[in-house]
């Protein structure tokens, strides 16, 4: 029996890992594409072993060139690419005063140019069919804004814009192909241990955390479903409401709280390694270091489609959202009042 064919980037560690289990197990076979050779290898082997086929191609996603001649080879030893997951990604954690120029620039080509490279080399070959389904990533709403996290939030909320272009493109055109943006929670990766960080102390995710598998779930539901958005945890969809309402508000409490959930009180190792200009070498799989405080993956896990709605539910839901936040203001100030 042919399988679908799915290409994940990044997929060496991390999210895109957890990406590779996923989509594996839901019946695609998967090419691999990251730096690391011996992770994607390492990624690969395990996939065999479920009993998909897998392909690897060693390619860093800001080259243009590069992720177009990887999307060849794929094509050329599994087939027809039906679904492209774009879960590459490198970063800069500090003070944007303490930031150099060319650390914002090489975050935003891995990061933005990446997504846009992997899109675009996709959609150039789903074209050729008329369908197809990309899925980029996204920050939820708790991870926007955070102090510190300049050069993420820029390049995450460029890809968000480079999406909502597009998907308007191909509604013109009428291609039956999906644009998904899955954002993510704080997630139990290793990122933290490689990140290029300026702030002098160990990082960690934002709370809540989820297992990295969460995400691979959310990945492979916005294969299947036919959606434009995933949100994972009902605490972010509360977040992107209030954001909506009283963006002043929560700014404030960024402000106030967002150093603190960002950092440990260990300091960093001197000789921490950063993987902003390569890999960083070692066995990394899909899980960081912070297993023992993760949300677990199940099947209750809270990951929401956003489906389009018709107009009068949004209005209705929109009506019911602020008049249910302006409640809870009106009585989180009495009882300040009371007090």
């Amino acid at each position: 029996m042919s399988h679908s064919i799915a290409v994940v980037t990044g997929a060496g560690a991390g999210i895109g890992r957890a990406a590779v289990r996923a989509l594996g197990r839901a019946g695609f076979d998967v090419a691999l594409l990251g730096r690391n050779e011996e992770r994607l290898q390492a990624a690969a082997a395990a996939l065999e072993q479920a009993g998909a086929r897998a392909f690897c191609v060693s390619v860093d996603v800001s080259d243009a060139e590069a992720v177009e001649a990887a999307a060849d080879q794929v094509e050329t030893k599994l087939g027809p690419i039906a679904l492209w997951v774009n879960c590459a990604g490198a970063t800069v954690t500090g003070p944007v005063a303490e930031l150099d120029a060319a650390e914002i620039r090489r975050a935003t080509e891995v990061t933005y140019l990446g997504t846009v490279h992997g899109t675009m080399a996709a959609l150039r070959r789903m074209r050729r069919r008329g369908k197809g389904v990309i899925v980029n990533l996204d920050l939820g709403p708790r991870l926007q804004g955070l102090p510190m996290q300049a050069a993420e939030s820029g390049a995450r909320g460029a890809v968000r814009g480079f999406c909502e272009s597009l998907r308007t493109e191909i509604l013109h055109d009428g291609d039956r192909i999906r644009v998904a943006l899955v954002h993510l929670p704080g997630l139990n990766t290793p990122r933290y241990n490689w990140t290029r960080n300026l702030t002098g102390k160990r990082l960690r995710p934002v709370a809540p955390v989820y297992e990295p598998e969460v995400a691979g779930e959310a990945i492979c539901r916005a294969a299947f479903y036919d959606c434009d958005e995933v949100w994972i945890g009902l605490g972010g969809q509360v977040t992107r409401a209030l954001n909506a309402f009283f963006p002043r508000v929560i700014r404030r409490r960024r402000a106030r709280l967002g150093y603190y959930a960002q950092m440990e009180k260990a300091d960093a190792d001197a000789d921490a390694p950063s993987d902003l200009e390569a890999s960083v070498t070692g066995a990394f799989a899909a899980h960081g270091p912070f297993d023992q405080e993760t949300r677990k993956a199940t099947a209750l896990t809270p990951v929401f489609l956003c489906a389009p709605l018709p107009r009068f539910a949004k209005w209705i839901l929109g009506v019911a959202g602020g008049l249910g936040m302006a409640g809870l203001v009106v009585r989180y100030r009495w009882g300040k009042r009371e007090r």
